[in-house]
């Protein structure tokens, strides 16, 4: 398996970034450029158990579908999940604490590439890495210049 963690401070409190990341998710596509769109699988509040699908837009051109569950939801400290459709394999968290000047959120993902991913290899694992680097400073830009929901 392969493994990712990002890290990004931002000004911000934890409940503010939470219901940008984890309240918020259709409107990821604003602050990931791997995200075409999100749809939620059903129709309860985020949450323990709930399921989104998400259209993504790989490097090298490539388009895809995962579908995840959350397995943790503890607001607003940690959310984790698994993949459980499409061609990625594994498990992803976000934890946010608090800082002096905000929030700490570190993003992990222990993950295999399966289905078409698998022929792209360590060439799309290095590029993806990049690509959530890139979107966690986006986020970062998102929430600090005072785009999304405010914390409820």
């Amino acid at each position: 398996m392969a493994k990712l963690r990002e890290t990004v401070d931002i000004d911000a409190p934890p409940a503010r970034v939470w219901a940008v990341v984890q309240e918020d998710v259709a409107s990821v596509p604003k602050w990931s450029k791997d995200v075409a769109s999100v749809e939620q699988l059903d129709r309860k509040p985020p949450g323990k158990g709930t399921q989104y699908r998400y259209h993504l837009n790989l490097p090298g051109g490539l388009k895809e579908t995962v579908e995840v569950e959350q397995t943790t939801f503890v607001k607003p400290k940690k959310c984790t999940g698994k993949f459980i459709r499409g061609p990625l394999k594994g498990t992803w968290s976000y934890t946010y604490s608090e800082t002096k000047a905000g929030t700490r959120v570190v993003y992990e993902m222990d993950y295999e590439l399966g289905g078409m991913l698998r022929f792209a290899g360590g060439l799309l694992a290095g590029k993806y890495a990049e690509g959530i680097r890139a979107n966690m400073a986006a986020l970062k830009k998102y929430i600090e210049s005072g785009k999304g929901p405010r914390a409820k």
